[in-house]
C-alpha cells in the first residue's frame, strides 16, 4: 500500500493545551474534529507518548488553539519538537492567555480556540481518542486555518541537503533526517512521533 494516500486527507493543525495542578503544557496535533452538533462535541486523538496526553487523561479538560496560515515554524518547534517532561513550555512564553477553564490558549498565529471537557475516552493502542463537550471558545481572527498541506508547502522549512554519497531518510511530516542505509521498521521520529512509514529515502 502507498501510505502517502493518507496525506490527501484534509487536516487542520492545532496546539492542544492542558493544565494539571500548577503545570501547563501543550503539543501539536492534527487530530481535532467536530463529531456532533447537538450536543456540540469534538474528538481529539493524542499519542500516549505525549506528556499532554496524560494530563488530559487525568484532568478531563483541554483547549484546542486552531493554527492559522500566519503561524510561524517557531510555534511548531516550540510545542512539537520538545517534551513537557523536560521543559516548561510556558516559561517566558508571552503569546498565550488563560481561558475560563484556567487552561492557556495560544494568541499568536491562531484564529480561534475551543475549550472542551472529556465525556468519553477510546483506547486506540498507541493513541487515545477523547470525545469532549465544547464548553467555551472564541474567534480570534479571520485568518484562514492552516492545513497540513499548507504547513508542508509554506511553513515547514526544506530539510538540509545531506552530504554527498550518504543515504538518509527524511520525515515527511517534520523534516527530521535519519542517516543510515536502512531505517528500522519500528523507528519513531524523535521530533513529531511519526513512524517509519512517513520517512522517504534520499540518496545524494
Amino acid at each position: 500500500m502507498d501510505t502517502s494516500v493518507m496525506f490527501s486527507l484534509t487536516y487542520g493543525l492545532f496546539v492542544v493545551t492542558a493544565r494539571e495542578g500548577d503545570k501547563d503544557n501543550g503539543c501539536i496535533t492534527n487530530t481535532a474534529a467536530q463529531v456532533t452538533d447537538t450536543p456540540l462535541r469534538i474528538s481529539l486523538t493524542v499519542n500516549k507518548a505525549n506528556y499532554t496526553h496524560g494530563m488530559i487523561e487525568r484532568t478531563g479538560e483541554f483547549n484546542v488553539s486552531i493554527l492559522s496560515e500566519k503561524a510561524s515554524f517557531d510555534t511548531f518547534k516550540h510545542f512539537g519538537f520538545q517534551s513537557g517532561r523536560d521543559v516548561d513550555k510556558f516559561d517566558g512564553y508571552t503569546t498565550a492567555k488563560r481561558a475560563d477553564n484556567g487552561i492557556y490558549y495560544i494568541t499568536e498565529g491562531t484564529n480561534a480556540y475551543i475549550s472542551a471537557k472529556v465525556v468519553q475516552s477510546v483506547d486506540l493502542g498507541t493513541h487515545t481518542m477523547f470525545i469532549a463537550d465544547v464548553i467555551g471558545g472564541e474567534k480570534l481572527s479571520d485568518d484562514p486555518s492552516t492545513t497540513y498541506t499548507y504547513y508542508q508547502k509554506n511553513i515547514k522549512p526544506a530539510p538540509a541537503a545531506p552530504k554527498t554519497g550518504k543515504v538518509t531518510w527524511v520525515c515527511q511530516v517534520c523534516g527530521y533526517v535519519y542517516e543510515g542505509e536502512e531505517l528500522p521498521a519500528d523507528f519513531i521520529c524523535p521530533l513529531c512521533k511519526h513512524g517509519a512509514a512517513d520517512f522517504k529515502k534520499v540518496i545524494s
